[in-house]
């Protein structure tokens, strides 16, 4: 695209640029006066604008159009001619936004330098923002286990409409993968996705970052939800939007348009928006924390995302994939996994849920072995935990072992991790644990604690 459009009142002025820049290979449009300058802008914006500063029978000058399309088309630069200019003028067109100023009559080599300079900041600043518009990320939901089939049954129905999804479920358990996954599913998958942090933004700064600012100095800063347009606004933690930003985010639900700060004109956008949160919304609502007609408008079809725990079959699986993707990402060596590690994975507390399995297989291929599957030995013990069912769920290698090794694992560090607890007092341990201190000493010394070397030089320490 190499659309350049040319706003002047003297039509030989007009021809003459237009035909020096079409034979440079640009394609020109022509414009005598505001009305057909913001017309012609508003049905395509152009990569470039020339633009007289002095324009007869118009209702905007130059300076008045200059504002107007950095106002509503900030990526646009403006080059101002003129033929009454002067250093005053130049300056001050170049604080309303203009990217260069060119005295009447111009010097040809002169007006293709700064012409050519403004198409490559155009060009560059739309590839910029192109490529934070289609911020890339995990689109594919891995798992055979009924839960993930389930889920992506709901997910691919809702692919094929534009209806607001709400998507629940705990922190780590790949909601904003299942976001990522109706866009790329959707109609809109060539459009931007674009992911809002709730929880990340400062809230005296979060309307600006997402309806954008007008400046007089700096002219229009676009926001995220500009940055969206044509595509899906992901509002990850919905729960966290301050509660005053959350009727105007209603009116853009609504009717799909918005005010930026210290703006008056209004900005229409074309959103599909999905939201997440690991919350009670409802309990927020309640608390007055979370506008029911906002809940109302989000919530049309609310999806779970399930946690790890509900799909443990899925997860050696899940780690093959890590192991392929930090392969790729960082280089770590690609390694298969031991049966041994699997069953350890599917039995290990997963709080974190599948962020925290990510994170313990890119330490295991970094601190590891660099050859051979994944062992055991080479996996973070997790500690233990209940699950929903109330039955404790294994650790570590404990699932692993035999029944008389996994006791004296099991003792040993649970009485380790008491005596810590206790700040190296055995006899405050002892009594916690219901045995003499001498029964504890002899414990152990036959699971292999040395008590001397324990908490060294703590104060309060009893070992004897």
């Amino acid at each position: 695209m190499s659309d350049i459009l040319i706003v002047d009142d003297e039509r030989d002025i007009r021809e003459l640029i237009s035909d020096i820049l079409r034979d440079e290979g640009y394609s020109t449009r022509l414009a005598q006066n505001s009305d057909e300058a913001m017309a012609a802008v508003a049905a395509e914006p152009p990569m470039l604008m020339i633009l007289d500063l002095w324009l007869k029978d118009s209702q905007m000058d130059g300076i008045g159009i200059l504002m107007a399309v950095k106002r509503d088309y900030p990526g646009v630069p403006v080059v101002i001619i003129s033929g009454h200019g002067n250093i005053e003028i130049a300056v001050a067109a170049i604080k309303k936004g203009a990217y260069d100023f060119i005295e009447k009559p111009f010097n040809i080599d002169q007006l293709l330098v700064v012409i050519g300079r403004a198409m490559e900041t155009s060009r560059l600043r739309r590839e910029n923002t192109k490529l934070r518009k289609r911020d890339s990320g995990p689109t594919e939901m891995i798992g055979q286990s009924q839960s993930m089939k389930v889920l992506r049954s709901q997910l691919g129905k809702v692919t094929r409409s534009n209806g607001r999804v709400m998507l629940t479920g705990p922190s780590g358990c790949g909601k904003e993968v299942a976001a990522r996954f109706i866009h790329a599913q959707s109609n809109r998958a060539s459009a931007p996705f674009v992911s809002v942090s709730c929880a990340a933004i400062e809230p005296d700064k979060f309307e600006s970052v997402l309806f954008g600012q007008e400046s007089g100095t700096r002219g229009v800063l676009p926001g995220l939800l500009e940055q969206a347009d044509g595509g899906i606004l992901y509002l990850d933690e919905v729960a966290d939007m301050p509660l005053g930003s959350q009727s105007k985010i209603l009116r853009v639900l609504v009717d799909q348009t918005f005010t930026r700060v210290d703006g008056a004109d209004k900005v229409k956008v074309d959103l599909r928006v999905i939201s997440s949160t690991t919350r009670d919304l409802r309990s927020e609502i309640s608390a007055g924390n979370f506008r029911q007609e906002l809940y109302d408008r989000l919530n049309v079809v609310p999806i779970a995302v399930p946690p790890l725990s509900e799909r443990r079959e899925d997860i050696p699986q899940l780690a093959l994939h890590f192991v392929d993707l930090l392969n790729q990402t960082q280089g770590l060596t690609r390694r298969t996994i031991s049966q041994e590690a699997e069953a350890q994975l599917q039995s290990m507390n997963w709080p974190g849920n599948i962020r925290q399995l990510r994170n313990v297989i890119e330490r295991a291929l970094i601190l590891g072995d660099e050859q051979g599957p994944i062992e055991s030995r080479e996996l973070v013990a997790e500690a233990p935990g209940e699950s929903e069912d109330g039955r404790v769920v294994l650790a570590g290698g404990l699932a692993t072992l035999p029944l008389r090794e996994a006791r004296e694992l099991f003792e040993r560090e649970y009485l380790l991790t008491q005596i810590n607890r206790f700040g190296g007092n055995i006899s405050r341990t002892a009594a916690f644990v219901g045995m003499e201190r001498s029964a504890l000493h002899r414990k152990l010394k036959s699971l292999g604690v040395n008590t001397a070397a324990l908490s060294g030089g703590r104060g309060g320490r009893d070992v004897g």
